[in-house]
């Protein structure tokens, strides 16, 4: 197993080695969204299309959890391969391994429990009720898989292992695109068929990545002396995993709040934020990536107590950052009508949309800095930090929304701009504070 030592080379050289696999795993992830989208929009129908986008803001959320446990586990993992502390290593694969685990199946039970009552929170207009219910019953099925496949890529990537990963999402991706036009199109399973399919392509990579550690990563692999609790390793692990749990959960559920109230604008509002939000979600995750490959580097130094070399992977990455945020920012700007109407030929569809990706298109440099933030105060071991940012983010966003929307000189455009002044506070905080202490 070939893992990456972040500590010594070049930053910028490193860094980028290390971040252009998750940006290509996570825009194959979201080609995959997008292209799902098409299939649905054009051979199920509009109804089927809004169902899966208000779907997908209700599995973003509950796999936020799952996500931010394990990005806790590999901060936690790159701090120990830092230090050069392989048995540490091992024993955080079998203690976040268990209550990752344990968390897993207590969400999915109350999915199940609950599925009925989520819906009415959601405010799904009642045409689309149906089709909602049938798209989570069906999805939810794979998120086991989702956890299986997060947790073991997070290890991985805390080694500086970023290839692996991708490999195994892009097969993942594949059977699942080949799967959605075989359920959808001869088979006529209808939105069904498109959570099945998701369903399958999850179990497949998740126990692909699975084998690939046992085998390759069996040095790793928790020996019976290592499967025991340990007070120290438990009280940082609980302290990554949850803050950046809270974190994660946080941020997505301030999305699903957004999510409610675009839902009661209606369906042509909630079919253009359902294509929008996943173009959106495309052109800013690299940048994303960029942050949680900052996060390893500055986790493995922090381990390896290499503080002056911290210091200048930040100025390095800044400039990484708002260069890319400024090229992202201009394609988005000129090229966000004719994306809208790959997806959709409703003229209104794509008006509303276009309105959406042009407003939040023009201010990802405030979005790449804080994912750097965040990186960065999980990465030194004052998570809590990062949930105080997503707090003052998503605290501003919800507020703003809520407030602007109802006024008719706003209207929807209300809640397209809450969302980048959230973002703005948020650096201002973390970058203040960064300063001060």
């Amino acid at each position: 197993m070939k893992n990456r030592d972040l500590t010594a080379g070049s930053i910028t050289g490193g860094l980028w080695a290390f971040a252009v696999p998750l940006m290509l795993g996570n825009i194959m992830q979201q080609l995959y969204n997008l292209a799902d989208t098409w299939i649905v929009g054009r051979f199920v129908g509009d109804n089927a299309l809004a169902a899966v986008g208000s779907s997908y803001t209700l599995i973003t959320f509950l796999t936020s959890v799952i996500i931010g446990l394990s990005l806790g586990t590999g901060t936690f993992i790159s701090i120990a391969f830092g230090k050069k502390r392989d048995d540490t290593i091992r024993n955080g694969v079998f203690t976040s391994g268990v209550l990752t685990a344990v968390i897993t199946l207590v969400i999915t039970a109350l999915f199940y429990i609950f599925l009925d009552p989520i819906i009415s929170l959601l405010q799904i207009p009642a045409e689309l009720t149906t089709d909602t219910k049938t798209y989570l019953a069906f999805v939810f099925i794979g998120f086991f898989a989702t956890f299986i496949y997060n947790f073991f890529s997070n290890i991985l990537r805390g080694m500086g292992n970023s290839a692996v990963p991708l490999i195994f999402l892009g097969i993942s991706v594949m059977m699942n695109i080949g799967l959605d036009m075989l359920f959808i199109i001869p088979l006529e399973m209808g939105i069904a068929g498109a959570a099945i399919a998701t369903v399958i392509s999850q179990y497949a990579a998740g126990i692909g990545i699975l084998l690939y550690f046992f085998i390759a990563g069996r040095y790793y692999i928790p020996h019976k002396c290592d499967m025991k609790f340990d007070r120290g390793n438990i009280r940082d692990i609980l302290s990554l995993s949850g803050f950046t749990c809270l974190q994660q959960s946080v941020m997505n559920f301030g999305i699903l709040m957004i999510q409610g109230l675009v839902n009661s604008f209606g369906s042509t509002v909630m079919a253009a934020f359902a294509v929008a939000v996943k173009i959106d979600t495309i052109a800013y995750m690299p940048v994303q990536d960029f942050g949680n490959a900052f996060s390893v580097f500055t986790a493995q130094n922090f381990g390896a107590g290499k503080h002056d070399r911290i210091k200048s992977g930040i100025k390095q990455s800044l400039i990484s950052v708002v260069l890319f945020c400024f090229a992202v920012s201009t394609a988005v700007f000129f090229l966000s009508e004719p994306l809208m109407s790959l997806f959709s030929s409703d003229s209104e569809t794509v008006a509303v949309g276009t309105q959406y990706l042009r407003t939040e298109g023009l201010c990802y440099v405030g979005i790449g800095i804080l994912f750097m933030l965040y990186g960065y105060y999980r990465a030194v071991n004052k998570p809590l930090m990062s949930v105080i940012l997503t707090v003052f983010s998503l605290g501003t966003r919800v507020l703003l929304a809520y407030t602007l929307s109802p006024l008719p000189a706003f209207g929807v455009m209300g809640i397209w701009i809450a969302i980048p002044i959230g973002w703005f506070i948020a650096d201002a905080v973390g970058t203040g504070y960064y300063m001060i202490r």
